[in-house]
């Protein structure tokens, strides 16, 4: 039995799992933003070609869509914290590789890629197993205030990692992938300390009625089904980060610590709004709010593409993660409280693939339109789209625009 917490503020830290899990899921998230604000400066200075940005995405897309499936299974069949901890060990081999490569001076493009698609099987795998550990950490009456947490953690090396890897960038690609090999480790160790438990409801053997059916629950649940939807196509047409280094290099002429800074400035909002949700959380119309954000975050992502203005791009972006946060608030709460715990490594797979893999795929959508049209117009009609989306969902999902409480 869980000791009694306090639901706000910092209450979910009582808890030694979810301390650990907080650890690794910040080194972790570190690692991944230094890598990638890394692989994309090198992929455009390699190339210098929008395209071959939006492949990174895609790279990363292609594991989400071809195994959230698989993923999901895994993660209700199998200790979700060994899964978490091997799929780290496997980011760590891939960013020693990196470094091993990039140390040599043997880095290549196809080279890249393959290690981009490696790092998005561990993410894949890794993503159910993490999205569905966190109910099982903490108690019920705690666990908006642990969702926030760790989004909150999220952000926290979201903010930090950029900066850090086009910081570090300056002294060499292999010196950004040698720290990642580090900040993995440490993850690694984090999630190898929690408390095993134990899966509940584990099926004799594996059939295809038991691997889908986090895809038919989740459609049998008009709420989560319009929240996924919703976000779904608001990260897949709002795809502005992928265009970032185009940003950084030819239009506001930055260096890649700028480029760090341009990466980061949309995770200082999340982090900001993350705190804000800790300590007050959404009470009252979180439909509406769900609605009312997604907009503002088109509106951000149209500010953004007419910027000049370095200093101005970044307050765009600021309020672009920002508003982005109140959505994955709502939505992961929405999805964790009403899914059974013998189901969430299967929803929270189906969610990412979703949500996680439309961010990638996004990312390839706004690199072969930006090669297309340019970056301005392509980020400007990805805002524009993420509004009218915002319109259509509010009339074909209206239980979730009418939802009051998360609860």
């Amino acid at each position: 039995m869980f000791p009694l917490a306090s639901p706000g503020g910092f209450a979910a830290f009582r808890y030694r799992d979810f301390t650990a899990f907080y650890i690794g899921r910040t080194f972790n998230a570190l690692a991944v933003q230094m890598v990638d604000v890394a692989i994309g400066w090198l992929v455009y200075s390699l190339t210098g070609s929008a395209f071959a940005l939006g492949l990174v995405g895609l790279c990363i897309f292609l594991p989400n869509f071809l195994l959230a499936l698989p993923a999901g299974q895994v993660a209700d069949m199998f200790p979700r914290k060994k899964i978490m901890a091997l799929c780290t060990f496997l980011s760590t081999s891939a960013a020693v590789a990196l470094f091993i490569a990039a140390a040599t001076e043997t880095v290549s493009v196809p080279f890249l890629y393959v290690l981009i698609v490696v790092f998005g099987v561990a993410r894949a795998f890794s993503g159910a197993a993490g999205g569905a550990i966190i109910p099982s950490l903490v108690p019920n009456d705690t666990l908006s205030n642990a969702i926030a947490l760790s989004s909150s953690a999220y952000q926290t090396a979201t903010i930090a990692g950029p900066a850090i890897g086009g910081l570090l960038y300056a002294f060499g690609p292999d010196v950004v992938f040698g720290v990642t090999a580090l900040c993995f480790g440490v993850s690694f160790v984090s999630y190898f300390v929690m408390t095993p438990r134990p899966i509940t409801n584990r099926p004799d053997k594996l059939t295809y009625e038991y691997m889908t059916a986090g895809l038919r629950f989740i459609f049998s649940k008009p709420i989560i089904l319009g929240a996924i939807t919703l976000d779904l196509f608001a990260v897949l047409l709002g795809g502005a980060t992928a265009l970032l280094p185009i940003y950084a290099a030819d239009i506001f002429l930055v260096d890649p610590f700028g480029l760090g800074l341009l990466r980061s400035s949309p995770a200082v909002g999340a982090f900001i709004m993350s705190i804000l949700l800790a300590h007050y959380p959404l009470q009252r119309q979180a439909g509406l709010r769900l609605f009312q954000v997604v907009a503002l975050f088109g509106l951000a992502t149209i500010g953004f593409g007419l910027s000049t203005n370095f200093y101005v791009a970044l307050g765009f972006l600021f309020v672009l993660g920002a508003s982005d946060m109140v959505s994955v608030f709502i939505r992961s709460t929405l999805i964790q409280i009403e899914t059974p715990d013998e189901m969430r490594g299967r929803v929270s797979a189906v969610n990412m693939l979703f949500i996680g893999g439309s961010n990638e795929l996004g990312e390839f959508e706004s690199g072969t339109l930006a090669a297309l049209v340019g970056p301005v117009p392509a980020v400007v009609a990805g805002g524009v789209g993420t509004i009218l989306v915002a319109i259509a969902c509010a009339r074909f999902f209206p239980q979730l625009y009418k939802r009051d409480a998360l609860g």
